[in-house]
């Protein structure tokens, strides 16, 4: 296995908050129902959502950034570990699958305001 491409991303937690805010229907363009919504159904905090937010765009750059990916082409998801993970769909799997992505490394964390996140794209 090798590396294909690895991307980092921090976003500044009020910044997205306000954001959100300024522009209804974005939290709907850039994440699925499943990464809004804690397993109890209640909704995640705003550094939850920027760090997801950061993924999706270090996500992108592992894979050289070309236009046409769809946000909700990405889901960020934790496991009942606690391991941050990567599920991909449609426009994604697709530029994965043509750079020969076999597997998927994230961190992500927030501290200090910021959220930040790495993704290791593995073929």
């Amino acid at each position: 296995m090798s590396i294909i491409g690895v991307g980092i991303d921090v976003a500044e937690i009020d910044r997205f908050q306000e954001a959100l805010e300024r522009t209804p229907g974005l939290v709907d363009r850039l994440f699925l129902e499943s990464e809004v919504l804690l397993p109890s159904g209640d909704r995640r905090g705003i550094a939850s959502l920027a760090v997801r937010f950061a993924a999706k765009e270090a996500l992108a750059k592992a894979l050289g950034a070309p236009a046409g990916l769809h946000w909700t082409d990405a889901e960020v998801y934790v496991e009942d570990t606690g391991q941050p993970r990567l599920r991909v769909k449609g426009t994604v799997a697709a530029r994965a699958a043509e750079l020969g992505v076999r597997s998927w490394h994230v961190s992500l964390s927030h501290d200090a305001g910021v959220a930040s996140a790495v993704v290791i794209a593995e073929g």
